[in-house]
């Protein structure tokens, strides 16, 4: 009896913990793209927006210069982002940036501590571009609309 008891012990602590799991991704918060107030641009495509934060392009489909702001590595906007609108894992994107410094063709966006850090950047630069949770959209910045994936 005691073996069956550990057994379903440890069943319980497993479901527990998928349990954990499941409910921290349903509480992830929607991130969206912003830009400045200032900016005119309304809409993007995700292949446009993932073009500009892998470095593939550095303009707006207008020809006015993209900066991008990122999020520090690790943090869940950054991860529900690249997810979202590139399709890479955090150690893809690294993958990804190794090989564009080693050859030579570009820099990583500058990654910013938080959400409100990259809104104050975007609030400041009409130029610059990135992603925040939706619940942090202000008067500063403005959410452009994208395809749905």
């Amino acid at each position: 009896m005691a073996p069956i008891m550990g057994l379903l012990k440890r069943v319980g602590y497993t479901l527990a913990g998928f349990a954990l799991c499941l409910g921290s991704t349903l509480a992830m918060a929607e991130v969206v793209v912003v830009v400045a107030a200032a900016n005119p641009l309304q809409a993007l495509t995700r292949n446009q927006v993932a073009d500009i934060f892998l470095g593939k392009t550095n303009r707006f489909p207008n020809g006015k210069p993209a900066i991008a702001l990122d999020q520090m590595e690790g943090s869940a906007p950054r991860d529900e982002f690249y997810t979202a609108f590139t399709g890479k894992s955090a150690a893809q994107l690294k993958a990804h940036w190794s090989k564009i410094i080693f050859t030579g063709r570009g820099q990583p966006p500058e990654a910013l501590s938080n959400s409100t850090e990259v809104k104050k950047r975007i609030a400041g630069n009409p130029d610059s571009i990135g992603y925040i949770e939706a619940g942090e959209v202000d008067a500063g910045v403005r959410a452009l609309a994208t395809d749905p994936p």
